[in-house]
């Protein structure tokens, strides 16, 4: 099936519906939850937003500084937010769905980004988020998402990422994991939970993202960790080989699955400068009347 459309009056109409007056920081309705959001710089609905989504074990908090640092070298807005059942959002039902990443990409995303008032940007995913983004931008036809960038993303399922997700898990069992994430999840054996016990399900296996990958229709940027311990550089070849449109790779050496953590510097350069070309940033003010 190919992407549903989103045309001007559609969102226009959906937006003026359920848009909300944004604080720097807060909790988004969307449906049933409280999503917790930080937002930095101008917003969504004034100026070119970057939309940030978290990894599987993510969160508003565990993005540290990088969205101020993003915000700092674009001078875009960056807006960042919790999905249900991480950091400060409602919890989520365990066990979550096998198509949960679909779920949020096709069910969620669309209503929080009308709910900000996004107007113009890009969609910036890590881990999870990034196969959320993929997702999105390959299933819904928005014109509003001028590219994707992706960091660390997955398109399918790799034995080698799996076994690096039983060891997170015997650390998060055994170890000191458990502990240290519960400093950024309010429900933290329902973060941890819904993430591991999803990719570990054997029914999970033949999960495969990748024909999403032929719908995408705006520049895609994918930055990998050279040293990343849950997925290997097939999944950038997997994103060389289906898509249509430009894929732009690089690929981070020394850095693992968080090179936005681990070489923080070359990758928000990286980030910056592909959103800088994108949304020509120098000297643009608000969105109003640009196309």
């Amino acid at each position: 099936m190919g992407p549903r459309l989103r045309g001007d009056d559609a969102v226009s109409v959906e937006k003026k519906m359920t848009m909300t007056t944004l604080q720097p920081s807060g909790m988004l309705t969307i449906g049933d939850a409280q999503l917790e959001y930080r937002m930095i710089g101008p917003s969504p609905d004034k100026a070119p937003t970057i939309v940030m989504l978290h990894e599987g074990l993510g969160s508003v908090g565990l993005w540290g500084d990088f969205p101020e640092r993003l915000q700092a070298a674009t001078g875009a807005g960056v807006f960042v937010y919790s999905r249900a059942g991480y950091g400060n959002s409602s919890p989520a039902a365990l066990p979550r769905p096998l198509d949960f990443m679909e779920r949020e990409a096709l069910d969620v995303l669309p209503k929080v980004l009308d709910a900000i008032g996004f107007r113009r940007g890009l969609l910036l995913g890590h881990s999870d988020g990034a196969s959320i983004a993929a997702i999105y931008a390959g299933g819904v036809q928005d014109h509003r998402v001028r590219g994707v960038a992706l960091i660390a993303p997955h398109f399918m399922v790799e034995e080698f990422g799996l076994a690096s997700i039983r060891k997170t898990s015997e650390a998060y069992r055994n170890g000191d994991l458990k502990p240290k994430l519960a400093r950024w999840h309010k429900n933290v054996d329902i973060a941890f939970n819904g993430w591991s016990d999803t990719w570990l399900n054997p029914d999970f296996r033949n999960w495969d993202i990748s024909q999403s990958l032929a719908y995408l229709r705006v520049p895609l940027l994918i930055v990998q960790g050279a040293d990343d311990q849950y997925g290997t550089l097939r999944h950038l070849e997997i994103a060389q080989e289906e898509c249509y449109c430009p894929v732009e790779p690089a690929i981070i050496p020394g850095a693992g699955h968080s090179p936005h953590r681990e070489a923080p510097e070359v990758t928000l350069k990286t980030v910056a400068d592909f959103t800088e070309r994108l949304l020509s940033l120098h000297g643009e003010g608000a969105v109003e009347g640009v196309g």
